[in-house]
C-alpha cells in the first residue's frame, strides 16, 4: 500500500507565452530565487508578466506568485526557463511574493526603503511551496534572494549622480531565519558556487 502525499494547492494560470519559453529537464533545477513583485497587487503583477519584452515573444516573470492571502499562482511551470534573475534562469525557479516594495519609484533616491511586511499567510504558503518543490525537483539544493544574485547598481531615476541598487527584493523585512528553519535548502553564496 502506497502513501499518497497531499496535493499541493495552487492555481495554474500560465502566461500566454509560456510555450515559447525554453523547455528544460527538472533535474537541471537546483536553485529557488525568492523575489517580491514590487507592485501593489497580483493583478498588476500579472499585467507586467504578460508584457512582451524579448524577441522570442516572451517577457519577464517568476514561475510562482504568492498573494497576500497565501494563494499560490503558477504563471510558468517549472519545466520552462522563466526570465526572472540575470545569470541564473536556466538553473532556477522564481517565486514572487506580492509586495509593494519600492513601487512606484523603484530607482528614486527617496524610495530605497521596503516597508511592507510579508503576511503570515504568504510565508506559510512559501514554506509549503518549498516543500512541494523539493519533492518535484530532484536536484533542488539552494535558495537565494534576488538581491543576492543581481547586485548591479544604476543611476537613480531622480539624480544620475547617485547610484541605487537595481534589485532589493525580497528586502529587509523578509523573514529569512523562519524560512530557512522550515527547509533543508542551503542559502546560496553566489561566489562559492
Amino acid at each position: 500500500m502506497s502513501i499518497e502525499r497531499p496535493t499541493f494547492a495552487c492555481i495554474v494560470d500560465p502566461l500566454p507565452y509560456e510555450e515559447k519559453l525554453e523547455a528544460r529537464p527538472l533535474a537541471q533545477i537546483d536553485l529557488v530565487v525568492v523575489h517580491c513583485t514590487e507592485l501593489p497587487d497580483l493583478a498588476m503583477a500579472r499585467e507586467y508578466g504578460e508584457r512582451i519584452l524579448h524577441a522570442s515573444g516572451t517577457g519577464n516573470s517568476g514561475h510562482y506568485y504568492i498573494d497576500r492571502d497565501g494563494s499560490v499562482h503558477v504563471y510558468v511551470r517549472s519545466d520552462r526557463v522563466a526570465h526572472h534573475v540575470r545569470g541564473y534562469n536556466p538553473r532556477s525557479v522564481g517565486i514572487e511574493l506580492v509586495n509593494t516594495g519600492r513601487y512606484p519609484d523603484w530607482l528614486a533616491v527617496g524610495s530605497q526603503k521596503m516597508e511592507e511586511p510579508y503576511t503570515d499567510a504568504q510565508i506559510d504558503a512559501l514554506k509549503a511551496l518549498l516543500e512541494h518543490l523539493r519533492q518535484e525537483l530532484p536536484a533542488l539544493r539552494y535558495i537565494a534572494g534576488h538581491e543576492e544574485l543581481d547586485t548591479a547598481r544604476e543611476p537613480a531615476s531622480d539624480d544620475p549622480d547617485v547610484s541605487v541598487p537595481r534589485k532589493m527584493d525580497p528586502g529587509p523585512l523578509f523573514p529569512w531565519d523562519a524560512v530557512l528553519r522550515a527547509t533543508p535548502l542551503e542559502r546560496l553564496v553566489p561566489h562559492a558556487v
